[in-house]
């Protein structure tokens, strides 16, 4: 019988953190749906400020307790606008923010590692989340300009300096994570993963190996896998829970330190998401997803 997994997770070994947090990305303006996705603008603030703060606060009144932004997201507003509805950051909540990526326009999203813009970028963090110290800090994307040893220097520099708990990776392989860990211990990693999209197999079992959170972004399987009369959709009618939950609970057992980060706009969606906390897959359900490709 493979072991349900617990609901919490010791980030960095001293963050206990819900094992399904919050990707506050979709916390902006609508994507354009003439865009394609990888290209929306995440430029502007919410319209419905109220809205976006009601729904933060809500999840963190159902026990979510990890939420994840980035400086990239609308140009900093993400990050101040979680200030603005959880400062003082009661209950345990934890906050993880990226530093790496410039934006200057709104289909633009260019990597650029250089230690003195990382530095800056978690400075202006700092003040955007009213925080003396950021819980959890993440080089949004390895720049291939400058050594990977300057970049994560930059990040280790600011632990070092008491500004960074702990430090985090996104989108990256295990020989990066391997050498990122030689010089400061890598408290996650961030890369896209759900039950149809699943390159990251081996760095998958690299964190759980090595006891590092592994954070998928867009968790949600897509396609025809989960439409009508897939497996997924089978299998969530078979488990008496929707297919959003079979793709979370799925993520869940699939290894001890996975923390799905869904975003969404609709506190009714947010509902559904943690209640994948308590949805069970027997093995043969979930032996049968994992061959879904």
């Amino acid at each position: 019988m493979r072991e349900i997994p617990r609901t919490t997770f010791s980030l960095g070994g001293d963050l206990p953190v819900s094992r399904i947090g919050y990707g506050a990305m979709r916390l902006t303006d609508r994507p354009d749906p003439a865009v394609p996705a990888a290209e929306s603008p995440i430029w502007r603030p919410p319209a419905d400020r109220a809205g976006a703060i009601a729904l933060l606060r809500r999840a963190v009144e159902l026990g979510i307790h990890l939420i994840d932004t980035a400086d990239a997201y609308a140009l900093g507003a993400s990050e101040e606008l979680i200030a603005e509805a959880l400062h003082p950051y009661a209950g345990g909540v934890t906050v993880a923010t990226k530093v790496g990526v410039v934006r200057p326009s709104p289909g633009e999203w260019v990597t650029h590692g250089h230690p003195a813009y990382l530095r800056q970028q978690a400075e202006l963090g700092l003040r955007r989340l009213r925080v003396e110290r950021i819980d959890l800090l993440q080089l949004h994307r390895i720049d291939p300009e400058y050594p990977l040893a300057d970049q994560i220097g930059a990040l280790k520099q600011l632990r070092d300096e008491g500004k960074v708990r702990h430090i985090g990776l996104s989108e990256v392989s295990v020989d990066e994570l391997r050498q990122a860990s030689e010089i400061t211990p890598i408290a996650s990693v961030q890369n896209l993963y759900n039950l149809t999209t699943r390159e990251h197999e081996d760095v998958v079992d690299y964190t759980a190996a090595h006891g590092i959170a592994f954070l998928p972004w867009f968790p949600f399987a897509a396609g025809s896998h989960a439409g009508p009369g897939s497996p997924l959709a089978e299998v969530a009618a078979e488990a008496g829970i929707t297919p959003a939950q079979a793709s979370l609970a799925w993520l869940l057992r699939r290894s001890p330190t996975v923390i799905p980060i869904p975003g969404t706009t609709s506190i009714a969606h947010l509902e559904e998401n943690v209640a994948a906390l308590s949805a069970e897959l027997t093995d043969e359900q979930y032996e049968r997803l994992s061959a879904t490709t």
